[in-house]
């Protein structure tokens, strides 16, 4: 299973996810579109934006 999570700015909750223990697989600099995460125990997500979806 895959899950994408909806967020207004991938810059503000990035740091979130890091903190919580993922790390990220896949980044973009721009500030829509997608980034890929493993939680700590190897389960991919991605955090996406509207403007990305």
């Amino acid at each position: 299973m895959h899950i994408d999570v909806m967020v207004a700015d991938l810059d503000t909750a990035e740091p979130q996810v890091l903190a919580l223990g993922a790390t990220l697989l896949d980044g973009s600099d721009k500030p829509i579109g997608y980034r890929v995460y493993e939680d700590p125990v190897g389960h991919p997500f991605c955090l996406i934006t509207p403007e990305g979806a």
